[in-house]
């Protein structure tokens, strides 16, 4: 299959490059600079030096491919990019990929792909977006993963401790995050392409969902890990992004499994961070 993909040089997008091709998909992306483009030649892929935001560029791209997956998901980009591939795709078999996530669902210790969504103000700007392509009648699935790591990347890396300098936790550290390796993450993408049906959200959460303690103390090191006040918490990082993370959300993935036949077999989180130096 020929694959368009955005933010293939980006942390999830890098990885989605790479499973896509490892399935043996020829995959052309959109990059902003030579040296993002020599990153994908490098990974396998064709890349494009283009601005996503070019909308013309946008649907030559979608008409010549036989499928599309998003993971430059961004609240300047996704307004004009999402219609544009909609309008493309709309009367086709080509399956549209759109990139969601966790936090959309707001609060909830049982989190499914039929929960009411709630989310914070840092990511509400998704919800007219995803409107959009559920809407559509094109073969769409929006992939909305928990928190993600991995390859030294990600949210909990602000975890990762020195054995000497303090590290803070956001609030007390009691809440629930679900989590997903963004290896594993990728291959759902590549399913969920693949299967080209339209399916609404898709969640993609292993089932492993420590507490913020479990993961500073796994990442720490030696370092000393150190509640802090709600407040304390928004102050240090802003009042959205805290927000967000202060959440309690636990997610088992149980769709992913049955319907895309997903089957996670990377490091857990705290694994993960426990072997991170």
């Amino acid at each position: 299959m020929h694959v368009f993909l955005t933010g293939a040089s980006g942390y999830i997008g890098s990885s989605v490059l790479r499973a896509l091709v490892t399935h043996g998909h020829r995959v052309t992306a959109i990059v902003r600079s030579d040296e993002k483009a020599q990153v994908v030649r490098d990974a396998g892929g064709h890349a494009l030096v283009e601005d996503v935001t070019d909308t013309e560029v946008v649907e030559r791209l979608a008409h010549e491919a036989d499928g599309v997956v998003h993971t430059a998901s961004a609240a300047e980009v996704d307004p004009d990019f999402v219609r544009t591939v909609l309008g493309a795709l709309e009367g086709t078999p080509k399956p549209f990929v759109h990139t969601g996530g966790i936090f959309t669902f707001g609060n909830s210790t049982d989190i499914s792909e039929q929960s009411p969504v709630s989310p914070p103000a840092l990511t509400a700007w998704r919800g007219p977006n995803e409107a959009l392509v559920r809407a559509s009648s094109a073969r769409t699935t929006i992939v909305a993963p928990g928190i993600v790591h991995g390859r030294g990347a990600g949210i909990p890396q602000m975890f990762v401790g020195d054995g000497e300098h303090e590290v803070r936790l956001v609030g007390d550290g009691s809440q629930r995050w679900t989590t997903v390796h963004v290896d594993d993450l990728a291959e759902l993408y590549v399913l969920a392409l693949e299967r080209g049906e339209q399916d609404g959200y898709v969640l993609a959460a292993t089932g492993d969902n420590p507490t913020v303690r479990e993961i500073a103390e796994a990442g720490a090191h030696g370092s000393p890990v150190v509640a802090e006040s709600v407040d304390a918490s928004r102050e240090r990082l802003g009042a959205d992004f805290a927000d967000a993370l202060l959440m309690h959300q636990e997610c088992s993935g149980a769709h992913a499994r049955s319907a895309y036949g997903w089957s996670p077999t990377r490091p857990t989180l705290l694994q993960d961070l426990a072997a991170t130096h």
